[in-house]
Parts: C-alpha cells; structure tokens; sequence
C-alpha cells in the first residue's frame, strides 16, 4: 500500500539513500571496534589509532581531487546512456589513484614517525603510531582504490553492491582484529600493527570484491582500458576546487577544535562525545547527499534540468524529515544519549547542552548536506568552495575566536557553531533555488 502511494522518483531516492546510509553506519561501527580492541593494547596504542585518523583527513584531500570530478562526470555519461565512456573514465581514475597512492605511500611509510612528532605525541605514541601507519601506508593504493570504486557506483546509481561488499568486509575486519592484535588460531599477537595489518587486508578485500563485481556480475561500469586524457582534465577541473574545499575546511575545523580545547578538558571532551552522537544523525543525511549528487548528475546528463532539479529537492525533503526527528530525539533526551559514552559528570553536561543546540540545527543541516552534493554532482565546485570556505571563517571561526576572548562560555561557542549552519542552510537553499548550477560546464 505504501509503495502505491510513494511517487517513482521518491523511491529511487530512498534506493540509493538507504544503503548508503547503512554503510555510513557500518563505517562508523567498523572504526569503534577497531577502537574497542587497539584500546585493551594500550592506551598509547589507541592514541596512535586516533591521531591517524587526522593524516586520514589530510589523505582524504588528494581523493577529493580524482573522487568528486569522477563522480559528476560518471553520473552525466551513465545519465546520457554512455556505458562504454563512463568505465574508460573509471579505468583513467583507478592509473590516477595508483600514481597518488604511490607518492603518499613513500611519504607514509619514510615520513611516519616525523608525523607524529610534529604533533607533539609523547615517545610511547610515537613508537605505536610508527608501527600502525608504516603498515596503513603500505595499504594506501587499496584504500585509494576502495574510494575511487565505492563512490564511482554511486555515482552510477548503485549502492547497494557497497553495502553488501562493506558488510562483509567490516565482518572480516573484526576477526582479523581478534586473530592478529590478540594472537588467536595459532598466530603471533602483534597488538597494533595486527590492527593495522587487518584493516589492509580488509580493503584488499573489498577492491577484489569490486573488480569481480564490476567484471563478472553486469554491472551499471565496467573496466575498460582506454585512457582520454581531455576527460581526466575535466576531472581534475571539477575536482581541483572541491580538495581545496576539503583541506581548507579540514584545518578550519582544527582551528574550531583548537578554540574549544582551550576552555579545558571536559569542555573539549563533551565536544567530542556530542559530535559522536550527532554522527548518528549524519547517517540519513549522508546517504540522501549521495543520492542528490548521483540523481542530479545523471539526468543533467540526460539533460532532462527540470528532473535533476526536482531529485535534488525529494532528496532534501525526505533528509529534513530523518534529520529533524533525530534532532527531536537529541533536544529530548540528551543526558540518556551521551550516558552511553560517558559517566564523568561535567562531561555529560557540557555534551548535552551540545546535543540540545544541534538538535535544533538538524533541518539546516539537511539541507547543507543535500543540496551542496547536488551542487557538487552537477560540477558547481567553485560555489561549494566559496560558500563553505566564506562561511566557516566568517560566521564559525572568527566569531568563535572572538567571544572566547571576550570571556563568554563553550555554550555560546556551540551556539555560534549551530548559527553559522543555519546561515549556511539558508544560503545553499537559495543558491539551489536559482537553478543556474544546473548548466555548469563540466
């Protein structure tokens, strides 16, 4: 009955959100067990796993460059019914991604100790974190190709493959886990670089699991091994701004963080467990962001604008509704949400005054979340650039800079935080409204 009432359109939103969604999520459980287990080494160990995750984000930069162009202009060629020329892209990507992965694998492995005393990690971390990256490093190719793969079937059309591959992969992971760090079924217990020998592996898993499905299982892309270099420029184009995008606001970001630790460590700390928490509220946005920018390049692609612009709005509406309810839940009931993170007193304070300020702000978010990947899988990548660069200083980081100095509390932080993405909301709606994005040149 359901299914009657719900229009075509909005069910291929919901196909392609949903899985996503849930991979999202099984990401975000596959790093927590990986946490859970690293953290019974030592605390020294989990330090190393954690202070990883922020030269992940400096990575993720250079896979914005081929990631995000490769997206509009798959999504335009599967949209215009170019199967053939969609997969030559996809196979120029994967020589590209190699070629990267090589130079950050030389930089990671030779370079891996240095990075972690530049952050000022004591002895103890630097030894673990040396250990855990050197392996990671010697995996980056996978976990450039994982990417490259992962977001090219979205961009297809095709989440649900991911999802299945994640699941299983995520399995994989967990037992290696158990059977290297902790020395089970007869082999040696490395504890951290078992850890680290076990996410390779899993991404060896998944790039095998995706060549045999793009190969075997008629798939929506296919390998085919015609390189067209005025097609990875036009990548390079699109993509050039959006990793610009991603580093600037990676170290904006740092710069926030660095305005937050300065109140003291149960302020940085209820941070901390507050996002944790509102990254389940991401999940739903997230997987509808995918499905705008897959939707919206593919019938730009068919050149059908009307369409693209409608995908692009189902997408958002049926985020603010996910979105909104969860952030009902987290104006509701913050104490019991962060209780499960946390017992420290102050620490649950601060988180729920945290989760009470964003919970109001989860529609804004949605439609930041949704519309500037439409923008982004129409190739609008200089306005993603310039709204969320502008924005962040402008209405988050120097605001925030400021009412620190002049003595006011992290509420009001947090509060300023919440403001500047409700400006954001408001300034994508508009821009999304005017519909000129819809005829970038890509």
């Amino acid at each position: 009955m359901f299914s009657k009432i719900i229009s075509p359109d909005t069910k291929k939103v919901l196909s392609l959100a949903f899985p996503a969604a849930l991979k999202h999520l099984v990401d975000i459980l596959q790093v927590l067990i990986d946490m859970l287990m690293v953290g019974t080494v030592s605390v020294a160990a989990l330090a190393a796993v954690g202070m990883s995750m922020q030269f992940m984000m400096i990575i993720n930069v250079l896979m914005t460059l081929y990631v995000i162009g490769g997206n509009a202009l798959i999504s335009r060629f599967i949209g215009q019914g170019r199967k053939k020329r969609a997969s030559a892209l996809l196979f120029s990507l994967v020589i590209l991604a190699v070629i990267l992965a090589f130079f950050v694998t030389i930089g990671g492995y030779f370079g891996s100790t240095h990075f972690y005393s530049w952050m000022g990690a004591t002895p103890a971390v630097v030894e673990q974190g040396s250990i855990y990256f050197k392996v990671l490093s010697l995996g980056i190719v996978v976990i450039f190709l994982d990417n490259l793969l992962y977001n090219a079937l979205s961009a297809a059309g095709d989440t649900k493959s991911s999802l299945y591959i994640k699941l299983f992969s995520a399995a994989l992971n967990a037992f290696l886990n158990y059977v290297l760090i902790f020395g089970h079924f007869g082999f040696e217990a490395r504890g951290i670089e078992g850890a680290a020998i076990a996410t390779v592996i899993s991404y060896i898993f998944n790039v095998v699991a995706y060549y045999i499905f793009i190969k075997k299982m008629n798939s929506s892309l296919d390998f085919i091994p015609i390189v067209r270099i005025k097609d990875v420029k036009r990548v390079l184009k699109v993509g050039w701004s959006a990793a610009l995008d991603r580093g600037i606001s990676s170290m904006s970001f740092l710069v926030f963080v660095s305005i937050i630790t300065a109140y003291g460590t149960a302020e940085l700390a209820g941070y901390q467990v507050g996002l944790r928490v509102e990254g389940i509220a991401f999940m739903p946005g997230f997987g509808f962001a995918i499905a705008a920018m897959a939707l919206v390049g593919q019938n730009i692609g068919k050149k059908d604008f009307d369409k693209a612009y409608n995908m692009g709005i189902i997408s958002g509406r049926i985020a603010y509704v996910f979105m909104g309810s969860v952030g009902l839940i987290m104006i509701l009931f913050p104490e019991f949400l962060v209780s499960f993170f946390t017992k420290d007193a102050l620490t649950i304070a601060v988180a729920s005054k945290y989760l009470i300020l964003v919970g109001l702000a989860q529609i804004p978010l949605a439609i930041m979340f949704v519309y500037s990947a439409a923008l982004r899988g129409a190739g609008a990548t200089k306005t993603t650039l310039k709204v969320n660069v502008s924005s962040l200083w402008l209405f988050r980081v120097i605001p925030s800079y400021i009412a620190y100095h002049m003595g006011y509390g992290v509420v009001v932080i947090f509060a300023i935080m919440n403001i500047e993405t409700l400006i954001k909301g408001i300034i994508y709606r508009y821009l999304y409204s005017k519909r000129e994005w819809l005829y970038t040149k890509v």
